[in-house]
């Protein structure tokens, strides 16, 4: 039986992607980003105390190349 993902909050989103070795994040012109080997990550920035929503993290995920068990066993 495997977990789902659940929304997270901007906050748990950077920790998650530092346990994986992800550095930052980083000024960017409009949004934050981390860096991990020549990967960027944009750090969305929610606004209202909304969380980053599962389809978000899917795409997150799939951009930078991080499995679904590596992301939820990370810190």
């Amino acid at each position: 039986m495997s977990i789902k993902l659940i929304p997270i909050s901007r906050r748990e989103l950077i920790k998650k992607l530092a346990a994986i070795g992800f550095t930052g994040p980083y000024p960017g012109t409009k949004h934050q980003h981390m860096v991990k080997d020549g990967v960027f990550v944009m750090i969305p920035n929610p606004h209202h105390g909304e969380k980053i929503s599962v389809k978000l993290q899917q795409i997150i995920l799939k951009e930078t190349g991080i499995s679904r068990d590596e992301w939820l066993s990370a810190a």
